[in-house]
């Protein structure tokens, strides 16, 4: 299996999860970015053939997805990962401190 079967894989059970669609070609179209989109996110997506124990994340690639989300007209945007290989299925997600407070405070009024 090369890399872009790895990442389709990521791609698709991200935008199965959060009820999104991926993006034709990994957003590499001049009218569509980000890997999924929802309908208030631009979503990047990173994933390696093989399972790792950790993780590193480029300053380019939040960066890069913010820029994208903002060409989208998207209000959020957030880099999802996981550590690879095709059985580990589980993502983590990035998000920037302003949505993190925000979801913490429907948290605490939901309580």
């Amino acid at each position: 299996m090369n890399t872009r079967k790895y990442s389709k894989a990521q791609e698709s059970r991200v935008a199965k999860n959060l009820k999104g669609k991926r993006t034709a070609n990994s957003g590499a179209t001049p009218f569509s970015k980000g890997d999924v989109k929802t309908e208030h996110f631009c979503i990047e997506c990173k994933t390696s053939m093989t399972e790792k124990k950790s993780m590193s994340i480029k300053r380019e690639w939040i960066d890069g997805i913010k820029e994208e989300a903002f060409a989208m007209n998207k209000p959020h945007w957030a880099l999802a990962f996981n550590f690879g290989g095709l059985d580990n299925p589980e993502n983590f997600y990035i998000i920037d401190e302003r949505l993190f407070k925000q979801l913490q405070t429907y948290l605490e009024e939901e309580n």
